[in-house]
């Protein structure tokens, strides 16, 4: 994993959060043995990078400004991500994160910031150090605010989800798509490349 690679080709890119999307939520977890991949996902993954997409996880973790947890202990879970797909013959291309709150405990993060979703921050980082086409790219998460993040970033979104009254929300950036899990989620944005192709 390597968040400063530069890659010489245009890349496109799966922007994947990371609780509730692709682990199961434990709310400020940073404890490895606490984590939980989501039935499918792993597989997901492998099978949207084996059709040319970039996996780049972005997180808001704003247990760092709120003093829960070090901004190392977030690059371990990162590591440990990292490791956990490789396994399954995934590269983690990208571990983003964003440690801050405007309501932080920790002096140093407790501000507001262009990288804490739903600002696009993380997304266009991304797309500066792996050469990134941000209109063929796609940003897969749990919550209105991971789409309002790929939708100000110029992606196509995914919004994962059960729950109509998360859906719509009034006045919420509509998603792309929707699904109930990550492995729809991957079918759905193959189909579109069918279709875009």
């Amino acid at each position: 994993m390597n968040n400063t690679q530069q890659h010489g080709k245009i890349n496109k890119a799966i922007f994947v959060d990371k609780d509730g999307t692709l682990l199961v939520d434990v709310p400020y977890n940073v404890d490895p043995s606490r984590m939980e991949f989501y039935e499918g996902a792993r597989e997901s993954l492998r099978q949207l990078q084996e059709h040319g997409f970039l996996i780049i996880v972005v997180t808001n973790q704003s247990g760092v400004a709120r003093g829960f947890f070090t901004e190392e202990a977030v690059i371990n879970v990162g590591n440990v991500v990292a490791t956990e797909l490789a396994n399954y013959c995934v590269t983690l291309d990208g571990f983003y994160f964003c440690p801050h709150h405007p309501a932080g405990s920790v002096a140093a993060y407790a501000r507001p910031c262009n990288c804490r979703k739903p600002a696009p921050g993380m997304l266009l980082r991304a797309a500066e150090d792996f050469n990134i086409d941000l209109q063929n790219s796609w940003m897969i998460g749990n919550s209105l605010d991971d789409v309002a993040a790929g939708r100000r970033a110029g992606c196509f979104t995914l919004l994962i989800s059960d729950t109509e009254t998360t859906r719509d929300r009034a006045g919420s950036i509509p998603p792309t798509a929707t699904a109930t899990s990550l492995s729809e989620a991957a079918a759905i944005v193959l189909e579109n490349q069918r279709v875009l192709v």
